[in-house]
């Protein structure tokens, strides 16, 4: 009866319990982050991006899951050029207009000259062969400054250059306006010569360098235009009226002082190795490494220069431009000594000759 008892206890206990087999594996359930999970990350994330993930943080995807991993985005490691603009920096803008300012003192200069000839003549007792020593050194200045300007300006910087430039000028002006004698003339015509070189190469880099750089450039070359309007007109009133001829460069002597005084404050923190790319710095000394990778060295000034000569579009262009630069002060000088030579013209009047030449 105990046995039967016993058996019957095993049975109801049995009975009564459930045998469970091993658990099951849990599926990860799919849930929405909650805010307060956000902010924790993102917060997370402003600390320390790199550790934060780095630690096998789980970062939500776009289906609002919970991962271990990503994969990372691909970097795109692409440059975008940022080429200057008129006003951005925005000192350039006034940069652009202190260049308007010296190219139109320069055509002041080279297109008066014509209208003064005559009365120069009178006045040294010479002929036009000897007074076309002006225009000679002013010519042999010019070249002159072109093989030194960019040793200068990799020494002094732009600014600096700007105001040397300015300052040999003003020192050729002054030669001119105090009553001096012919030779200190031909030498005061040398040196405008040479610092207008000087400030045409610097301003002119500066310029097609900007963003539109075919309106600047028309911009500032019309100012030329107008002060080759401008300069042989002003100088036969004064000259007709019985003023001595070198008075007339005092107006240019002041031009270039008021330059002066604008360079000086316009071009001041101006980088001297502005560069138009935010990576310049980094592309050159990638391709140095490529080069060097190569076998190559990078070419210094004098191999950059035999290549700019070598090159069919800079010998043309710069044939094209000697030639007429040259005609164009040449022609817009010497009309006056013909009109008055061959065709008995009035040298009070024949000088606004030239005013309408610059016009066209």
């Amino acid at each position: 009866m105990a046995h039967h008892s016993f058996g019957a206890l095993i049975d109801i206990e049995s009975a009564n319990k459930t045998i469970v087999g091993p658990p099951l594996a849990l599926k990860k359930s799919v849930r929405a982050p909650e805010p307060i999970e956000l902010e924790d990350y993102a917060s997370k994330m402003r600390d320390d991006p790199i550790d934060h993930l780095a630690s096998g943080a789980q970062t939500p995807n776009e289906n609002n899951e919970f991962t271990v991993s990503h994969p990372p985005t691909p970097i795109q490691h692409t440059t975008a050029p940022l080429v200057e603009t008129w006003s951005n920096p925005p000192g350039n803008k006034w940069r652009i207009l202190t260049t308007c300012l010296a190219y139109f003192g320069l055509a002041m200069n080279d297109s008066a000259a014509g209208a003064l000839i005559p009365y120069m003549e009178t006045n040294f007792h010479i002929g036009y062969a000897v007074v076309s020593l002006i225009f000679v050194t002013n010519a042999i200045g010019f070249l002159t400054a072109a093989f030194v300007v960019d040793l200068v300006v990799s020494k002094l910087g732009r600014q600096r250059t700007l105001i040397l430039s300015e300052l040999i000028m003003s020192i050729g002006f002054v030669g001119i306006v105090a009553p001096s004698p012919f030779p200190v003339v031909v030498v005061a015509f040398l040196l405008i010569g040479f610092s207008t070189s000087m400030l045409l190469a610097v301003c002119n880099v500066f310029c097609v360098n900007l963003a539109k750089s075919s309106i600047i450039l028309g911009l500032v070359h019309g100012s030329y235009g107008l002060g080759g309007i401008f300069g042989p007109i002003i100088a036969t009133a004064l000259v007709s009226r019985g003023v001595y001829w070198s008075r007339y460069y005092s107006i240019t002597l002041g031009i270039r002082v008021l330059t002066l005084l604008c360079v000086s404050v316009t071009w001041r923190g101006y980088g001297e190795e502005h560069s138009p790319n935010l990576l310049t710095a980094l592309e050159r000394t990638a391709s140095r490494r490529a080069a060097a990778d190569a076998g190559m060295s990078e070419p210094n000034k004098l191999q950059l220069l035999k290549m700019a000569l070598k090159n069919r579009v800079t010998i043309i262009g710069a044939l094209f431009i000697f030639a007429y630069q040259g005609a164009e002060v040449s022609i817009s000088g010497w009309v006056i000594s013909f009109l008055i030579t061959y065709r008995e013209g009035d040298p009070a009047k024949v000088g606004y000759v030239t005013a309408g030449f610059w016009v066209s």
